[in-house]
């Protein structure tokens, strides 16, 4: 019964994953508690996900990555990435692509192409190289980056602490580095010779909305006897009536930037105001207003500008509303368009659910935009702030990363207890404050692991895992462990695309390890492919975080993926199924 049980559960599980109905956390959660409340596995073993050495790990590799990226090192090198990036489209996108995949080899791959997209979309309006050129292969360089070491992506981590809990000897830091680099080969060059003939030419869709948000602002006078006067501004006829939106009030020479709808109109009111170009004769057909200018922004005005911004990964502001968190209220910032996948939004904004990779258009002050940046809520793309390497503390950071990874490549402990070590010496040493540590983790991410670890936890448990794999064996048992191995790649990327990667890691680790225990071979090459299918995932910008971020910034179309990433995933594929054996024998 509970066999069957486990399964009905995994089968809502993929639903609810493939439907998005829920954030992909709480649906792991949700899953987790379906399986404590059906008797399948007991509290103690429901919750074991949250004090899994992967989850703890994972938390760690966080702090690290935050304490690298504070310090400023990263970003030092920014003026000669962008440097060299400007001399010609075949150097830019080999530069970038080459930084992404180093970097990601090493650290949080999502925060190094939130890096990397301000800078080259700075390159882009500097050089007129279309964004659409370089984004995509930015995103997929890191995704190959992140396979070359242990701690390149979560999904490395789960896979071998979990194989470790199944009695899998797990692996070592850079164990697979070598069968990872060849991938990592073949697929740069095809992202350096075969995408520029398929990547679109396609101009900057914020660009133009930029302008046409610009175009649409206003400075209206509240005439004497106007029937808004006293009033508060959200029972106003400009809001009310024709939906106006308010960017900052001038009232006896002073300028009011900080208001919200309870805020009073009084006489002689001056408001900036964005608006739809069809209300502008009906406000100029009233007696009660006057414009005082239709045009830009002008140029004294330089409190407020209109800045280009990214909702990143793990954002709080991700599934809300901005209404929900009176962004406007909260942040003194006003939202004028949302590009969110195929559409631009520019009308009840305050009312879109929000996602990672949303682009906005805000109207605010830089500080304000500063704080959002520094809070991870927002990416700023508009413009690009070279900073300066503190050397106090990226030495020191720098040094401790280092220690953590040769810590555990020399076997001298386990890259729990490195990780762990080495996130407790950056808040010890005042790299991080212990505030600053606490957010620098990706809640999200650990919720969705611990949720995920309960599902291959209740397959061990029920013998589902050892059942897949005796139906595996009945139908693929006479194949060559070479063509089952690629058969398993090719089914685990296909499922990572429409699963999130670290659920189909989870459900594929137990089974891959049943397969080879039955079929009497190493279960290294088999785990090994598990790992690299979930990370290597092109086809959809829902495949990878990575892949989401560049979607608005780069104006991509959903078949933009399909054209690009299929027959790199082909390509990944083939290599794969060859060079994995060659480095892992059966």
């Amino acid at each position: 019964m509970y066999l069957t049980i486990t399964f009905i559960i995994i089968g809502i599980g993929i639903f609810l994953f493939v439907k998005d109905y829920f954030s992909i956390d709480t649906t792991s959660i949700l899953i987790m508690s379906l399986f404590i409340v059906s008797g399948v596995l007991n509290p103690e073993e429901g919750f074991a996900g949250f004090n899994h050495p992967a989850t703890i790990t994972l938390g760690c590799m966080f702090v690290l990555s935050a304490a690298v990226f504070k310090s400023g090192i990263i970003n030092g090198l920014s003026s000669k990435i962008v440097k060299i990036a400007r001399v010609n489209y075949v150097l830019a996108l080999i530069v970038f692509c080459l930084t992404a995949a180093v970097f990601s080899a090493f650290i949080n791959d999502t925060a190094v192409v939130a890096m990397l997209i301000p800078m080259a979309l700075m390159v882009s309006r500097e050089t007129g190289i279309a964004p659409s050129r370089l984004l995509i292969p930015i995103s997929f360089s890191a995704l190959f980056g992140g396979t070359c070491t242990l701690i390149g992506t979560s999904t490395n981590i789960l896979v071998s602490s979990y194989a470790q809990e199944l009695g899998s000897t797990g692996f070592e830091m850079f164990e697979f580095s070598l069968a990872a680099l060849g991938i990592t080969a073949a697929g740069l060059i095809y992202i350096f010779i075969v995408a520029p003939l398929i990547l679109p030419k396609r101009i900057k869709k914020s660009e133009t909305l930029q302008h046409e948000a610009e175009d649409y602002m206003a400075e209206i006078e509240i005439l004497p006897k106007n029937p808004d006067i006293n009033k508060a501004i959200g029972k106003t006829f400009l809001i009310s009536d024709l939906q106006v939106q308010i960017l900052m009030i001038k009232r006896n020479h002073l300028r009011f930037y900080e208001f919200n709808e309870e805020t009073i109109l009084r006489e002689g009111d001056v408001l900036k105001v964005l608006m739809n170009p069809s209300k502008i004769s009906k406000i100029r057909e009233s007696k009660y207003y006057k414009f005082s200018g239709i045009g830009e922004i002008s140029e004294d005005d330089s409190e407020k500008r209109i800045f280009e911004v990214m909702i990143p990964h793990g954002s709080s502001l991700s599934g809300k509303t901005l209404a929900q968190t009176k962004f406007r209220n909260n942040y003194y910032a006003s939202v004028l368009a949302i590009r969110q996948r195929k559409e631009t939004i520019t009308k009840n904004v305050a009312n879109v659910s929000l996602k990672e990779g949303d682009m906005l258009l805000i109207y605010t002050a830089r500080h304000n935009i500063q704080a959002l940046t520094r809070n991870k809520m927002l990416v700023a793309l508009s413009e690009y702030e070279d900073r300066k390497i503190n050397y106090k503390k990226a030495i020191p950071a720098i040094l401790i990363l280092m220690g953590v990874i040769l810590a555990a490549a020399f076997n001298i402990t386990s890259i729990l207890i490195s990780a762990l070590v080495g996130s407790l010496l950056i808040v010890t040493t005042a790299i991080l404050k212990p505030n600053e540590a606490y957010k620098a983790i990706e809640w999200k991410v650990i919720f969705m692991v611990a949720g995920v670890l309960s599902m291959g936890k209740a397959l061990e448990k029920t013998g589902g895992s050892e059942l897949i794999s005796n139906f595996l064996f009945e139908n693929l048992g006479g194949l060559p462990p070479q063509i089952m191995l690629s058969l398993i790649f090719l089914f685990t990327f296909l499922a990572t695309n429409v699963l999130s990667s670290k659920a189909t890691a989870v459900l594929m680790t137990p089974i891959v390890i049943e397969f080879a225990q039955i079929l009497q071979v190493s279960e290294k090459p088999f785990l090994i492919a598990v790992m690299f299918a979930c990370s290597l995932t092109f086809m959809t910008p829902v495949s990878y975080p990575t892949n989401t971020m560049v979607y608005a910034p780069g104006n991509y179309k959903f078949t933009d993926y399909l054209k690009i990433g299929t027959p790199l995933n082909l390509v990944v594929w083939i290599a794969a199924s060859i060079i994995i054996p060659l480095f892992f024998p059966f």
